[in-house]
């Protein structure tokens, strides 16, 4: 129950990134974009849906990396299997 508790307990996780972020990224390579010119490049071409797709599988590629490190390092568990045709 404690494991509820804690700080950082989450049932679904949201990133986003925001016009800030993308001024940020444009200034470390050096162009200064405004609010507005941030907003008409993400909504070009589709690429805000491109960059969601992208950070999908990121998240899918580094959470299945997490999952196949966690389940190695558990031991195995005994269970007994029941044939499908006894299960109604």
């Amino acid at each position: 129950m404690s494991e509820l508790k804690k700080k950082y307990w989450r049932e679904k996780v949201t990133a986003e990134i925001t016009v800030v972020h993308l001024q940020h990224f444009a200034q470390e390579m050096g162009a200064n974009l405004s609010a507005t010119e941030v907003a008409q490049f993400l909504n070009q071409n589709g690429l805000a849906q491109n960059v969601w797709m992208h950070m999908m599988q990121a998240g899918e590629r580094y959470i299945k990396s997490s999952l196949k490190n966690t389940v190695s390092a558990m031991p195995p568990v005994n269970r007994t299997s029941v044939p499908a045709a006894m299960i109604q």
